[in-house]
């Protein structure tokens, strides 16, 4: 099965971002699309469906006050120790705390401070996105295998 690409204009507006604020991300290599990076003037980023996951946690975290300087630490944990699905894992965000459950753990990402505990699914983020494409792109757009919460 070939997976659909999503151009950086479109990746912005399902995600709920500005696009400024995605090339950013790309330039300083917070997310770098998966499918094709910009290579020159006049060339396209192409963002996978697992870009999009990433890209709207990465939001969540920043809207929940994570500072981005922590938000790439926490990616650069999730990349090297979440091998799964990246929808089946749980963050934590305690005050500028940030907490992976795994499985039965709690593993401390940023060993920082304490605060209220607020949790973030991640699999939510995934019906998001779903509902995000259906709603800019169409139901054809989503592969029908990555479907499975989204109402129209």
């Amino acid at each position: 099965m070939i997976e659909t690409g999503f151009s950086g204009t479109k990746t912005a507006s399902i995600v709920g971002i500005s696009y400024r604020q995605l090339d950013y991300w790309a330039r300083t290599g917070l997310v770098r699309p998966s499918m094709s990076d910009a290579s020159g003037s006049g060339s396209r980023r192409e963002y996978s469906y697992r870009d999009l996951l990433e890209l709207r946690v990465i939001k969540n975290l920043l809207d929940a006050g994570i500072k981005l300087e922590s938000v790439r630490e926490v990616f650069s944990y999730l990349r090297e120790h979440v091998s799964s699905d990246i929808a089946s894992a749980h963050i934590v965000i305690s005050g500028s705390n940030v907490v992976l459950c795994d499985g039965d753990e709690l593993i401390d990402v940023l060993k920082k401070g304490q605060g209220v505990l607020n949790v973030l699914p991640l699999a939510g983020v995934k019906d998001e996105v779903d509902l995000s494409l259906v709603n800019i792109i169409g139901a054809h757009a989503v592969p029908a295998a990555r479907v499975t919460h989204v109402a129209i």
